[in-house]
């Protein structure tokens, strides 16, 4: 008579589908919660910007503003979502990608400088100015999820 049961893993039966426990889970929701933090910031940079260039500087301070909170998008949002996106994978493989995205980065940064040196539509200092409160603003933001996240050191083994 057969059971409707399935029978349980055995060790040595090869890897199964690996399930996510609560250590997975709340890393997840550490990292969700800083990327929620990221984007709210830098939306409210993004007005709050906006408007101190427009009146500091007119349109090159608007167009200053929207491109340093599109650089720090690119510097602060990247990490994250390639944290999130390698909670269950190994050491190793989180480290490339995390290595792979500031490696790409860079990049982007690098060529977005090169086009932007010349150019005279935009103003440095609100640029600068916004980029370093979106940079500044979104360790902050990462630290603090960390730092209220609830991740548990240890997780209970079957019984």
């Amino acid at each position: 008579m057969a059971s409707n049961v399935p029978e349980p893993a055995r060790p040595d039966d090869g890897p199964a589908e690996q399930t996510v426990g609560p250590h997975g889970r709340a890393v997840r929701s550490v990292f969700r919660t800083a990327l929620r933090d990221v984007l709210v910031l830098l939306g409210g940079l993004l007005v709050l910007g906006v408007a101190v260039g427009a009146l500091v500087a007119g349109l090159p301070g608007v167009w200053g503003a929207l491109l340093g909170v599109a650089v720090a998008f690119v510097f602060s949002a990247t990490t994250v979502w390639a944290m999130l996106r390698t909670v269950d994978a190994s050491p190793a493989t989180t480290a490339a990608v995390v290595m792979g995205s500031w490696l790409a980065k860079m990049v982007l940064l690098i060529v977005a400088l090169v086009v932007l040196r010349g150019a005279d539509f935009y103003d440095r200092w609100v640029f600068a100015g916004v980029l370093l409160v979106g940079v500044v603003g979104s360790a902050v933001m990462d630290y603090r999820a960390v730092n209220r996240g609830r991740i548990p050191y240890v997780e209970p083994g079957p019984r």
